[in-house]
């Protein structure tokens, strides 16, 4: 069981990426316990003994849930109810890139598009829902909720001409991240009456292991420099953003 003065982080797709990044910086800490969510019990284990061996301050344990599925989603959370009893922030981080061939035939836009709204748009949506009895037990004064969104989900900067990225097409992804950020302003506007708060957030092109694009030596960031901005909002540095679709230094229009 935890304590009751560490802060209880559930960080979907963790094993790799952003979400093992974020891990390991809160674990810095020993006021976090992590829950490192994975689909792939094999590649949680391993993420697990990574961060162990490092011999953090902070606590971590393997949560299995693969997102695209409602039975795994349900049964990991009532597993943290019976093994923790709460948590106090979630962060929605597993995504898949969506990758099409070009030019698309309609059945590789019909699959592409479903998988990917099922993995970036319905499954944090469930995922919430599952985990808000949780967070409803929280003892932080304030829970909180991080979905891992993206600048191409912007509707208002993919007409924009003078936009760098406009012509990246990409369509199940921006779709699919669009849609996140509804669901998005949804919660927020659900859950701040409850006095949480709920952001958006794009970590930018980072080497996330996202896509084979994801990778320093295509231009993208550390994986560190797109996972800090997280812990800053974990920590409620950024709270008076809440429902607001955020960016390491400001906000991107919807």
């Amino acid at each position: 069981m935890a304590s009751q003065d560490q802060t209880i982080v559930l960080i979907t797709g963790a094993n790799g990426g952003i979400g093992f990044e974020l891990a390991s910086q809160l674990l810095a800490s020993a006021s976090y316990l992590v829950l490192l969510g994975s689909r792939s019990l094999e590649k949680g284990e391993a993420a697990v003994q990574d961060l162990r061996s490092r011999n953090l301050p902070g606590k971590v344990e393997l949560v299995q849930i693969d997102v695209n599925d409602v039975e795994s989603i349900e049964k990991a959370a009532e597993g943290v109810k019976e093994k923790f009893g709460r948590i106090d922030a979630l962060v929605n981080n597993a995504a898949i890139a969506g990758t099409i061939p070009e030019p698309p035939s309609p059945s590789d836009l019909y699959t592409v598009l479903t998988s990917s709204f099922l993995t970036n748009a319905t499954g944090p949506a469930v995922t919430t829902l599952a985990f808000e009895p949780l967070l409803s037990a929280s003892t932080a004064a304030t829970p909180r909720i991080v979905n891992v969104t993206s600048g191409a989900g912007s509707i208002k900067m993919r007409l924009d001409s003078s936009n760098p990225h406009q012509k990246m097409k990409v369509v199940p992804y921006r779709a699919s991240k669009t849609a996140l950020n509804m669901v998005t302003a949804c919660q927020a506007y659900e859950y701040g009456e409850r006095g949480w708060v709920c952001v958006a957030f794009c970590p930018g092109f980072t080497a996330s292991g996202l896509s084979d694009m994801n990778k320093e030596e295509h231009g993208a960031k550390p994986t560190s420099e797109g996972a800090k901005p997280i812990v800053d909002i974990l920590e409620g540095k950024r709270d008076a953003e809440h429902g607001g679709y955020l960016n390491a230094t400001g906000q991107y229009p919807w």
